[in-house]
């Protein structure tokens, strides 16, 4: 059973993704959360740390989304990652990556940017073990945030395009190599 802080920080990371950082404050904020602002406070004391709240909330629930009934790593491990990343940006995120679009609201806060640091430092780390190859990590890291910001404007080719991307990468890290 999820405590009051998860369940707030669940609901506070589906407001700011329907609804940006910007538009809700503090009170709309709360009638989101479904919570009394005292109860909101104790838990988040500033709008900031219920921004930070929300993108540590969505880093675990993405990371485990996207390692679900993953494959041995290689190609396919790879592969499966874009298909959940399309599943993901289909359901959860229609308007971008929650971590890009609050480091464009909050540039200059440094807790919101070791808060998406860690986000997509652990990315990278995912895609280097899902991809098996340590020199390609970045490269692959790179290809997933691409379809994450070309998603909100072309959809599922992005997922294509990048399905294209990662083969082609990997038939010549795979050539190089023999």
């Amino acid at each position: 059973m999820a405590t009051t802080e998860e369940t707030i920080k669940g609901r506070l990371e589906k407001a700011f993704s329907q609804k940006g950082f910007a538009r809700p404050g503090v009170a709309e904020l709360k009638k989101d959360a479904g919570v009394s602002l005292r109860t909101l406070y104790r838990y988040f004391p500033s709008k900031l740390d219920m921004v930070v709240g929300a993108l540590d909330f969505r880093h675990e629930r993405y990371m485990r989304f996207l390692e679900q009934d993953l494959p041995e790593p290689g190609r396919a491990a790879v592969l499966h990652i874009l298909h959940r990343l399309d599943d993901w940006m289909r359901r959860f995120a229609p308007n971008g990556c929650l971590s890009v679009n609050a480091l464009a609201a909050y540039p200059d806060d440094r807790t919101v940017r070791s808060a998406v640091a860690r986000h997509k430092q652990e990315t990278i780390a995912l895609m280097e073990r899902c991809g098996g190859i340590p020199e390609i990590a970045v490269a692959l890291f790179l290809v997933h945030e691409g379809v994450s910001a070309a998603w909100p404007v072309v959809g599922s080719r992005a997922v294509d395009a990048a399905k294209i991307t990662i083969t082609k990468l990997f038939n010549t890290t795979e050539r190089s190599e023999a």
